[in-house]
């Protein structure tokens, strides 16, 4: 069971590896609140459940599926929330345009 363990771990590890990489590789912020994202979800689901069969079943353990069972909750809906504050507060990707833009520009015309 350690063994398991220990490799359930290390892809944890190496999926937050993969995802670092990612964050430096998008030059978009809605690409990387994505990425990170993912890798703070992901990467916690799979690093806790290699804790948890280390310890096997205990106290221990019943708190941190509670931490995870919240934190898969609430990490995206927090990731979601940063998002879209930054859309209604006007940052926009460069190059794209909104429904309301495109209105603005053929009501000019």
């Amino acid at each position: 069971m350690t063994i398991l363990s220990e490799v359930i771990m290390f892809a944890g590890i190496l999926f937050m590896l993969f995802g670092v990489i990612g964050i430096y590789k998008f030059n978009n912020y809605y690409l990387r609140i994505l990425v990170t994202t993912k890798i703070d979800t992901v990467g916690a689901l799979t690093l806790f459940i290699g804790i948890a069969l280390r310890h096997g079943f205990s106290f221990f353990t019943l708190k941190l599926l509670l931490l995870l069972s919240l934190m898969m909750i609430l990490n995206p809906l927090a990731t979601h929330m940063v998002a879209r504050s930054a859309y209604l507060s006007g940052y926009h990707i460069e190059g794209s345009h909104t429904v309301s833009d495109q209105d603005d520009k053929e009501d000019s015309l």
